[in-house]
């Protein structure tokens, strides 16, 4: 869709609207002063229920753990489109990098929550557990390995708020919740509807946005009701960020060749925002009491999307950006891409959850039986690209293969009330649950993996005369399809049963505990997890806070059974090198003789202690945490490398069956961590009868990991040279993400007129290399968001905004690869691209 035409129905938009609006102004004014007043507004006094099991009601300024709750207005108007964007723009200690890594990372991007993986933290959608994403972060840097939740898949317009729990709570919830426990609860507005259209860019690199988002409510018999949401959107990628590279043509008699006056040399397409994004999310939320006691619910949501990502591009020329090696220029076979080409990783994912569930009341017990079941499935394919070793009949389209993954979660919760002469009733609640999963990597085609020993004539060509002789790698360029060898399917249940107990034992004295043990039928075998917290009210509207728990997370499915084999660029310093390597499963005769182990449940223990105040329109929080996480599971380095086993290696793999790759790696539960941080909230309201009502806050998280062992090479690699974690997988660890993060946020509403700016100072990180003298540290940077709206009519709103106002980018202190990409790093948190400005029109019915 062109931006010129979106631009021109927005504004002819935006001025019918107006002047409509003068002239309805008038009559319509005390119903539009009641619209503009924002119904979702969260206050301290806001019931939450994430974290506190059973019948005992409590709000957000009691909450004995800090919980962040963020109502709809607040997800529209930071002008983010995807839950990922929108909470890490709204909560300190969430963050995302552009450019995580390789593979599908740039695809789906990982999150990192308080410094730790996405993995960390437990999501769920109505209280009920949310299936994981089946693509696995295998080439990314940052939350390398991880499979999280994909919460872009839920529609923004089904959300009735999402509350944030900062606090473990794996006694209460079980494996996951460690750094967290995000709970989407869906919209269950019983009637009425709304409609909201956006477009928008980005300031000078494309990157055009179009999207329609909506819900809609009907009343059932018995005081139920249904709610359907739908949003359905396209983003486009934005231009590269990259460098142009001199040449695109192998030298002709040590000249330029004449083509190059009119060819491209902005290659690096993947280098920003590299995603052609088309999503359609929908959902529904249900609930019909059947008699008073007992009421039927249900709720889910389909999603589709088709990502179109700009990967590795390639050109035939000797040399690169700066003079350097081109790894992959006899890849570029001139029969088919003269001029080189921008290959393309095609994602097309179907993902779904529903849930059914009755929630009654017997003999004075309150019982929630549910069923709750999700998939996601993922077919991989490559566009634009070839198989070089096939010679010049590769096809340039492959299927490359798909994985999916299942969970299954059936629960029945149990609460009640005792008066045991406590100052409150202490509430007991228990429960049992029954998880199955499964993780399946289904092959591709042949063409996508397979070696056809096509070797490159040495003709009298230019190209010929550079690369002649050689045999190109097997696989796809920037890709490599799934084989039946690293095919896989693995399946395993999980029982876990707990007990909640927690009262005020005086007034003012809230304690909590809470455990929760878990058997499943794989390497993860049994695990208990227990939590203890506490408030105390000093005074009126002032308390400490605070707890203890232990946590675990088991090993993912895709984590013990994912493999692939790769061709990948191996960088050992300013080095660049492109090697064939395999991802073993931890199980395969391989990976064991190089060492592997099964994987075992990380192990965490959490430790929590805070301050609030809240009187009259402030409320202040400052909450200190450490996270200790044993027995973390990493990625190993490239095992087999020059620099890292070379020719040892190479013979443990041969003697195992696997031949044609240049090393390998494999996960191992490798080391152990602490994470000390601070996340600190400041809240303030301010009504004036004249200037209308301000709301301010203040935001800041603070953390820092610290590695605490490693373990020893394995005893099968105890003679060889080997680095098993090494000094870039280490430094990703602690010095990737930002330590700080402060958001300053202010929102003045004034009758019709709403507007909104956002400060966020993203401290400084590093992206480090396995020499110390190429690490590049990135400096701390302030992006600024703004919105104004309008409230034309009582169901008539408009808006315009940008993000990132200054078109800030990062330092220039990047290592540029031979490509031209690099110059700003890859792990910028607001991206590579610069500003973005939008417009929204919204209705209400």
């Amino acid at each position: 869709m062109s931006m010129k035409i979106l631009r021109s129905v927005a504004l002819a938009t935006s001025l019918s609207a107006i002047a409509f609006a003068t002239n309805a102004y008038a009559a319509d004014a005390a119903a539009t002063a009641d619209a503009a007043a924002p119904a979702d507004s969260v206050e301290g006094g806001a019931i939450i229920v994430t974290g506190a099991r059973g019948q005992t009601a409590r709000s957000v300024a009691d909450s004995p753990v800090p919980v962040d709750v963020i109502g709809p207005a607040e997800l529209k108007s930071t002008g983010r489109t995807g839950l990922k964007e929108i909470l890490g723009n709204i909560i300190p200690s969430l963050t995302m990098p552009a450019l995580g890594g390789g593979g599908t990372s740039a695809s789906v991007r990982p999150i990192s929550i308080r410094g730790l993986s996405g993995d960390y933290v437990l999501v769920l959608v109505n209280g009920k557990r949310r299936h994981t994403t089946s693509l696995i972060n295998n080439l990314s840097r940052i939350s390398g390995g991880s499979t999280p939740v994909d919460i872009d898949l839920i529609p923004t317009s089904a959300v009735g708020r999402i509350e944030v729990l900062r606090d473990g709570a794996a006694a209460q919830y079980g494996s996951d919740a460690i750094s967290g426990v995000i709970n989407i609860i869906l919209d269950d507005s019983p009637s009425g509807g709304d409609l909201s259209l956006t477009g928008g860019q980005l300031y000078s690199k494309g990157g055009e946005l179009a999207q329609v988002s909506g819900s809609y409510g009907t009343r059932l018999a018995d005081g139920g009701f249904v709610r359907f949401a739908l949003e359905a959107k396209y983003h486009d990628r934005a231009t590269s960020s990259a460098q142009p590279v001199p040449y695109i043509y192998p030298l002709v008699n040590g000249q330029a060749d004449p083509r190059e006056s009119s060819a491209n040399h902005l290659i690096a397409g993947g280098y920003g925002r590299s995603n052609r994004d088309k999503i359609v999310n929908t959902s529904y939320n249900a609930e019909l009491p059947l008699n008073d006691d007992t009421t039927l619910y249900s709720f889910s949501t389909l999603s589709y999307r088709d990502i179109k990502d700009a990967r590795g591009a390639a050109f035939a020329a000797a040399t690169g950006y700066g003079g350097q090696a081109n790894t992959q220029g006899s890849s570029v076979l001139p029969q088919i891409y003269p001029g080189g080409f921008q290959a393309y990783r095609r994602i097309r994912e179907w993902d779904y959850q529903a849930a059914l569930g009755i929630r009654s009341q017997v003999a004075g017990w309150d019982l929630d039986l549910s069923t709750t079941y999700g998939k996601d499935s993922v077919e991989l394919s490559a566009e634009n690209t070839l198989n070089p070793s096939l010679g010049p009949t590769s096809p340039t389209e492959f299927y490359m293969g798909r994985q999916k993954q299942d969970l299954w979660v059936n629960n029945l919760d149990i609460s009640r009330q005792y008066d045991a002469g406590f100052a409150k009733p202490l509430n007991v609640a228990f429960g049992v649950e029954h998880r199955w999963e499964r993780f399946q990597n289904i092959a591709g085609e042949p063409d996508s993996y397979r070696d056809g020993g096509y070797v490159i004539p040495a003709d009298g060509t230019p190209f010929g005369q550079l690369y002649g002789g050689r045999s190109p790698s097997p696989g796809l360029v920037s890709f490599t399809g799934t084989s039946p060898a690293d095919a896989t399917s693995l399946s395993r249940s999980n029982l876990a049963a707990y007990l909640d107990l927690s009262t005020d034992v005086a007034k003012g004295w809230f304690v909590g505990l809470a455990g929760r043990y878990e058997h499943y039928t794989d390497s993860a075998g049994d695990t208990f997890s227990a939590k203890a917290s506490t408030r105390i009210e000093l005074a009126p509207g002032l308390a400490l806070r605070g707890g203890v728990n232990t946590g675990f997370r088991a090993p993912s499915l895709a984590q013990t059974g994912f493999s692939t084999t790769q061709n990948t660029v191996t960088v050992i310093g300013d080095t660049r090198a492109l090697t064939t390597s395999k991802f073993l499963p931890v199980n395969s005769a391989a990976a064991q003789a190089l060492g592997a182990k099964p994987l075992k449940p990380e192990k965490s223990l959490n430790f929590t202690a805070g301050i609030t105040y809240e009187s009259g329109p402030l409320r202040l929080t400052v909450d200190a945490y450490q996270i200790r996480i044993d027995d973390r599971i990493v990625k190993t380095e490239f095992l087999g490398t020059a620099a890292n086993g070379g020719t040892a290696v190479a013979a443990i793999l041969r003697a195992n069956g696997i031949t044609g790759v240049d090393s390998a790696q494999f996960f191992t539960n490798a080391i152990d961590t602490r994470t000390r941080g601070i996340d600190a909230v400041a809240e303030y309201t301010l009504d004036t009868q004249s200037l209308g009502t301000f709301r301010l806050s203040a935001a800041c998280s603070y953390n820092r990991t610290k590695i605490l062992r490693v373990i020893d090479n394995p005893a099968e690699l105890s003679n060889l040279n080997v680095t098993l974690f090494g000094r870039q997988a280490r430094r990703d660890l602690v010095a990737a993400t930002p330590r700080s993060k402060v958001v300053l946020t202010a929102n003045w509403s004034s009758g019709p007129v709403k507007a909104l700016i956002r400060e966020t100072r993203y401290g400084q990180y590093t992206e480090s290399s396995n020499v110390a003298a190429s690490d590049r540290t990135f400096g701390a940077k302030w992006i600024a968001d703004a919105e104004i709206s309008y409230q034309l009519t009582r169901s008539l709103d408009v808006a315009v905004g940008a993000n990132n106002v200054f078109d800030t980018y990062p330092d220039k202190n990047g290592i540029i690869a031979s490509d031209g990409s690099g110059q700003y790093g890859n792990f910028a948190p607001f991206g590579l691209s610069g500003g973005f400005y939008y417009a929204r029109l919204g209705f209400k019915f």
